[in-house]
């Protein structure tokens, strides 16, 4: 059975004690959610901040993004290693925003993927479709070459360490969210592909999140999905009570 993971994802919002006392509220208003794993991802600047008010509580940080090198001249970049010593738990990959804003690749996004493992930090790695890809019927075929992509080179017995998120481009702050139905087809066609290349076994472990406008009133018909196992939520994050009502839903 696997445990549903929903991640909240603050892209570039909250400064860093409105990030503290955001984390505090969530962790509050969560305490009593059972079966499910809640995960929070500040800025890198509130980071630290989060990390010390969510100690000892069962919310887990999540940073944004990460360089795949160790150190070096890397202007603005941090290291999985300086992000597993701060306390970080999880690391979000290949968000699109970071593809289209910051020219990310699949090659790219693979590499950040084994170092993150390597490092003991769970990522939760982002594919999904643009609106002109899911209208030329191409939404299959562009998430399948995304997941392939990102796990080259990695094996079974790391593939169960990871959260796939998919998040079609088109419905990312959009208001717009795929049905539950449209999202369910595309979850069971990762986790056929990651049968295909892992075995059933190691599929089944596989948590397979879906995010794109995902909000209170959306959730429950989403999570109720045998493929969907989570939501990596956006917005609706930013807001403790929207935010506990998600956890609530997708928990036992």
């Amino acid at each position: 059975m696997r445990t549903p993971i929903i991640a909240g994802n603050w892209k570039m919002n909250k400064s860093v004690e409105e990030s503290r006392e955001l984390a505090e509220v969530i962790a509050q208003a969560t305490a009593q959610a059972k079966g499910v794993e809640v995960v929070v991802g500040p800025t890198t600047l509130a980071l630290a901040a989060v990390i010390d008010a969510l100690a000892g509580t069962h919310v887990k940080v999540a940073a944004q993004n990460m360089h795949a090198a160790t150190s070096g001249a890397y202007t603005g970049e941090v290291s999985a290693s300086m992000l597993k010593e701060a306390g970080c738990h999880h690391v979000i990959l290949g968000h699109s925003e970071r593809r289209q804003l910051f020219g990310e690749t699949d090659r790219g996004v693979n590499e950040k993927i084994k170092v993150a493992l390597a490092h003991g930090l769970v990522p939760i790695v982002c594919v999904g479709e643009s609106l002109e890809e899911r209208e030329a019927q191409q939404t299959v075929d562009k998430v399948s070459f995304q997941v392939t992509a990102a796990l080259s080179g990695i094996g079974e017995e790391q593939v169960s360490a990871l959260v796939i998120a998919y998040e079609p481009i088109w419905a990312i702050g959009t208001g717009k969210t795929a049905s539950p139905e449209q999202a369910q087809e595309v979850h069971a066609a990762i986790r056929a592909l990651l049968t295909t290349l892992y075995g059933e076994s190691a599929a089944q472990e596989v948590r397979i999140q879906y995010g794109g406008s995902v909000k209170p009133g959306n959730i429950a018909e989403l999570i109720a999905q045998p493929d969907i196992d989570g939501a990596l939520v956006g917005g609706a994050s930013l807001r403790a009570d929207g935010f506990a009502q998600i956890v609530s839903a997708a928990g036992s």
